[in-house]
């Protein structure tokens, strides 16, 4: 089980997450951060040996990224290869690769529900490294769209997340939306199968969920190794 968080997203928790991170998703400067921001977090990824990956988002600082902006799929593919090129730049410049690319807030949510989207994002994500891993929303557009292209593909859930019935995320509009106790986390990560999990980095409850999971992960590996 890998745990991926949100980061460089200026909620300054990154450093005491990183411990407890196998993947870290970090803001390519359209939702939030910057050159500087970028590159901080890429050593500390690379300090905690943490995969490094891209966290691309519609051009909306204002909102966070969080709110859905009509594009063209020309303009979404411009959009993401944009933010992956200069991620994979700055993470080449400090001596590492680049591992994975996954889609921010609305960009990840259109994605997940609309086709063309997600298509759009598969091939920029192709055309700048077709070695890197798209992540996506499980039985999603964005993982269709990964695999047909040719990419390697990590189906994701949300440990801090409420789901629908059908499967999408709960709206935070919503009351509930946003766990708050680790047994919600937990008991989340049990009954949903996933590749990755994430968690939040800019939710209040960020590293006390972070530090749950790593140690429900390190508890399963001491029971596997002793059978």
């Amino acid at each position: 089980m890998q745990i991926n968080c949100d980061l460089g997203e200026g909620i300054g928790n990154d450093a005491a997450l990183m411990p407890y991170i196998d993947e870290a998703n970090i803001a390519c400067g359209f939702h939030s951060g910057d050159a500087f921001t970028m590159r901080e977090t890429v050593a500390l990824c690379i300090r905690h040996s943490v995969k490094i990956g891209a966290h691309p988002s519609y051009l909306d600082r204002e909102n966070f990224g969080r709110k859905e902006i009509e594009l063209s799929p020309e303009e979404i593919y411009l959009l993401v290869r944009k933010q992956v090129e200069t991620l994979k730049k700055i993470t080449e410049q400090a001596g590492a690769k680049l591992h994975h690319v996954k889609p921010h807030g609305a960009l990840y949510n259109t994605s997940a529900k609309n086709e063309a989207v997600a298509k759009a994002i598969a091939k920029a994500v192709k055309d700048v490294d077709a070695g890197l891993v798209l992540f996506g929303l499980k039985n999603s557009f964005s993982i269709a769209a990964g695999k047909e292209i040719g990419l390697k593909t990590a189906e994701e859930a949300f440990a801090d997340r409420r789901y629908e019935s059908d499967g999408s995320l709960t709206p935070r509009s919503q009351p509930g939306a946003c766990f708050t106790s680790v047994k919600e986390v937990i008991d989340q990560v049990k009954k949903i199968k996933a590749d990755t999990w994430c968690i939040h980095g800019d939710g209040p409850h960020a590293l006390e969920f972070a530090k749950a999971l790593k140690a429900k992960v390190l508890k399963a590996k001491a029971l596997k190794a002793k059978h």
